[in-house]
């Protein structure tokens, strides 16, 4: 299965995705701010599989973050999924142009994220 990094500040809903994914078989890895994962990928090994980011938290600032990953050549063989408030237009559009392999409401997050997953990790 998949090695996962997830950069989820809610600690309730970052434990259920942990849960969740865990028992799918993933490797999850869950981190609770930006500057946690900056410091977590410059340590984990290449090739990492599937970054998830919450999009609901604006301290995280999960779009801009994975613009300045992605242009520092941070997330080199990693897919990336964004999961955001449904109603939350902005932020989705956001998450949009910043490049995100898979975007997905937090519903469909806590329902089949270890499906997505599965799924972005065996996308070419």
């Amino acid at each position: 299965m998949a090695r996962v990094l997830a950069l989820v500040a809610d600690l309730l809903f970052g434990s259920r995705v942990q849960g969740q994914l865990g028992a799918a078989g993933h490797d999850v890895e869950l981190i609770g701010d930006a500057a946690g994962l900056r410091r977590r990928l410059a340590d984990a090994p290449a090739p990492r599989a599937v970054l998830v980011v919450d999009l609901t938290d604006p301290q995280l600032g999960g779009a801009r973050l994975l613009e300045e990953l992605a242009r520092e050549g941070a997330l080199a063989g990693t897919r990336t999924l964004g999961f955001y408030s449904h109603v939350d237009v902005r932020a989705r559009k956001r998450a949009e142009r910043a490049g995100f392999d898979l975007l997905v409401p937090r519903s469909r997050m806590a329902r089949e994220g270890a499906q997505l997953v599965a799924r972005l990790s065996t996308a070419p």
